[in-house]
C-alpha cells in the first residue's frame, strides 16, 4: 500500500513539473521579472511638453511642438443666468500614467511591483518572424494599467488654479479583469464600427496621419487610425503588426486612451467646448493628447519625447526599450487643456 502511495506521489510530482515546463517554454508564460522605477517629478518629466501656453490665439509662452486649435477671442464667459468673465488660456497637462507589459498585474510605474492574485490570467508576448511557437507572425499582446495622476495640483506650481484637475492618485483601470481586452469579439460591442474600416482602402489611408502626427498634429477625421502605429481597432491589447515593442506597445497605450473615451471614464477638455468645462467624447480626437516614454528609459528633451498619438517612434533615438529588463514600458499621458480663467 504504501508503494503505491509513493508511485502515485512521485507520478504527480512529474506531471506538475512537466505542466510548470511547459507553461515556461510558451510565448504567453506568465513568469518573469517586473520591472520599473517610480517617475520622479523632477528629473524624469519632460516639462518643456506644457508649452505653448496661449491666452485666446496669442502664444505668451511659445514652442516648437505643435498645438492645436486654441479660441480666438482672450475673454470668456461662464456660467448662468450671470456669466462670470475670465480670461481663455491654453495650456498642456501631465494627468495620466499608462503601464504597457507583458507580464500580468506587472506595475512598471510603481516601481516594477507584481502582484500575485492568486489565479492565472493568461499572459503577454511580443513576437517576431524569427520565434518559434506559433508566434512567429509579428504579432503582441499587452496588458495596461491606466493611472489617475494630476501631477502640476500636487505640486502646487499654481495653487488655487482652478483649470488643473484637482483629484487624488489612483490606479483607474486594469485589464488583466477586463474580458472585453482580452478578445478581439467582445471588444465590437465598444467598437462596432471596426467593421465598416477593416478594409485596405481605410487601412491606406493611415499612412496621411502617419505623416501628420509625425509632422505636425494627427488627423482627428481619421478617428480609426493611431498613424504609423496601425489600426486603433480593436480597442485591446491584441497588436496584429508588431515592427517592434516601443511601436506596439505604444499603440496599446494609445487604444487604452481611446477606450477610456467610449467608456466615459475620459473627456474632452480643448477648444472652446473646453473653456467651461470638460465634454464627453466618444469618438476620440487624437490632437488632444500627447504621449511621453517614462519607463525604462525616461525621454525628458527634444521635440519627439512627447509626441502625438500615431507619431512615427523611429525620430527618437535608441535604446528607449532594450530585452529582458527594459521591455516593461511606462508613459506619462500629457492632455491639452482650455480654460476659462476668473
Amino acid at each position: 500500500m504504501m508503494r503505491r502511495i509513493r508511485v502515485l506521489l512521485a507520478c504527480l510530482a512529474l506531471w506538475a513539473f512537466g505542466g510548470v515546463a511547459s507553461a515556461q517554454t510558451l510565448p504567453e508564460a506568465t513568469g518573469g521579472r517586473c520591472t520599473g522605477s517610480f517617475v520622479n517629478p523632477i528629473t524624469d518629466v519632460c516639462w518643456g511638453c506644457m508649452f505653448p501656453l496661449s491666452v485666446g490665439a496669442l502664444k505668451i509662452w511659445p514652442s516648437s511642438r505643435a498645438d492645436t486649435k486654441n479660441p480666438t477671442l482672450p475673454i470668456c464667459a461662464c456660467g448662468s443666468p450671470i456669466p462670470r468673465i475670465g480670461i481663455a488660456v491654453g495650456f498642456w497637462e501631465p494627468v495620466r500614467l499608462i503601464d504597457v507589459t507583458t507580464r500580468p498585474f506587472c506595475f512598471p510605474n510603481l516601481g516594477g511591483v507584481k502582484l500575485d492574485p492568486g489565479f492565472n490570467i493568461g499572459g503577454g508576448y511580443a513576437s517576431g518572424p524569427s520565434q518559434i511557437g506559433g508566434k512567429g507572425q509579428s504579432t503582441a499582446k499587452y496588458h495596461v494599467h491606466y493611472y489617475i495622476y494630476p501631477l502640476l495640483y500636487w505640486l502646487e506650481i499654481l495653487t488655487d488654479f482652478i483649470c488643473f484637475e484637482q483629484s487624488s492618485f489612483d490606479v483607474a483601470y486594469i485589464t488583466e479583469i477586463d474580458p472585453l481586452w482580452q478578445d478581439d469579439e467582445l471588444t465590437t460591442i465598444l467598437n462596432p464600427e471596426a467593421a465598416i474600416f477593416a478594409n485596405p482602402l481605410a487601412q491606406a489611408a493611415c499612412a496621411a496621419d502617419c505623416v501628420a502626427a509625425t509632422a505636425k498634429l494627427p488627423l482627428d477625421e481619421l478617428f480609426w487610425c493611431s498613424g504609423c502605429q496601425g489600426p486603433m481597432y480593436p480597442m485591446n491589447g491584441n497588436v496584429g503588426a508588431n515592427i517592434g515593442m516601443k511601436q506596439s506597445g505604444r499603440l496599446a497605450a494609445e487604444r487604452m486612451v481611446y477606450k477610456m473615451h467610449r467608456t466615459g471614464l475620459a473627456y474632452g477638455t480643448m477648444g472652446s467646448k473646453g473653456l467651461c468645462s470638460k465634454y464627453l467624447m466618444p469618438v476620440l480626437k487624437k490632437s488632444q493628447y500627447r504621449l511621453q516614454q517614462v519607463n525604462p528609459t525616461p525621454m525628458v528633451s527634444g521635440r519627439e519625447s512627447c509626441s502625438p498619438i500615431g507619431a512615427t517612434t523611429i525620430l527618437p533615438k535608441s535604446g528607449q526599450v532594450y530585452p529582458v529588463k527594459g521591455e516593461d514600458m511606462g508613459f506619462l499621458l500629457w492632455r491639452k487643456r482650455n480654460c476659462c480663467v476668473f
